[in-house]
């Protein structure tokens, strides 16, 4: 797959290669170039024997504010929105089974689709101040990019659904104690980073690698199940009045009047 796109950048440092999301003006808010692009980067870089660490980043003040608003606005007929939908999949597939060690450096916000790509890579190091939101409920849609697959391992189903239905925005403290992140950031996140780096360039990295191999090919028939649900389950549900009422409400800028229809 060969997409070419300025929306997504990639530095290459020794063996580290930066995803950096490149809509610095939208939060980095996902559209369909950006879902593509990052496919296409993380492929190539999935082929590359001097790789061994992926760091996914947004820039600017944001990690990902979510899947674009537009491309929801615009009226996209069954078969667009379905293929949006499938390049979702792709992503979080690639991204979740790739032969390297990811880690997602978040600052500023990783809400909805955002925070279901961050939970698909192997270790989150959340900035102290951002803020983290599986928020699809606000609009009146269920989460999609993975997000019950990966929330479910993470939490447990419970905890899961409590957090799904909540949608609300938590601190990167509040997603550590519930064990969402795996480290805070307290001063500096580049440094913090930094040191997450050297730590694991220093272990036998080809051992960490064939453990998240196997663990990713017993999980992936399950991930795969659960995106193809996601997929069918958010067609269903932009149907609903509560989504049209969420998204009116979103753009007024007021607080949405759900039905339950």
């Amino acid at each position: 797959m060969n997409f070419v796109t300025d929306k997504v950048n990639v530095k290459i440092e020794g063996r580290v290669a930066t995803v950096e999301m490149n809509r610095p003006d939208s939060m980095n808010a996902m559209d369909t170039d950006v879902i593509k692009g990052l496919v296409c980067k993380l492929k190539e870089i999935s082929e590359s024997d001097d790789i061994d660490i992926v760091v996914l980043t947004g820039k600017g003040r944001a990690f990902s504010a979510g899947g674009d608003i537009k491309t929801m606005l615009s009226n996209m007929n069954e078969s667009d929105f379905l293929h949006v939908m499938d390049c979702i999949s792709e992503l979080i597939i690639t991204l979740y089974s790739i032969p390297k060690l990811t880690i997602s450096a978040v600052s500023g916000a990783a809400a909805g689709l955002g925070f279901s790509l961050a939970l698909a890579t192997d270790y989150i190091i959340a900035d102290k101040a951002s803020k983290l939101a599986m928020n699809f409920i606000g609009i009146g849609l269920i989460p999609d990019g993975g997000a019950h697959f990966f929330l479910e391992k993470r939490l447990g189903e419970t905890k899961a659904k409590q957090v799904i239905w909540d949608g609300k925005m938590m601190s990167a403290e509040e997603a550590y104690k519930l064990g969402l992140v795996q480290e805070v950031a307290e001063e500096d996140l580049q440094e913090t980073l930094h040191t997450r780096i050297t730590d694991w360039l220093g272990r036998p990295v080809q051992a960490m690698i064939k453990t998240k191999k196997i663990l990713a090919e017993k999980n992936r028939p399950q991930l795969l199940k659960i995106l193809e649900l996601e997929k069918y389950g958010q067609q269903k549900m932009r149907e609903t009045l509560d989504h049209k009422e969420g998204i009116k409400a979103f753009i007024e800028k007021r607080k949405p009047n759900f039905i339950g229809k």
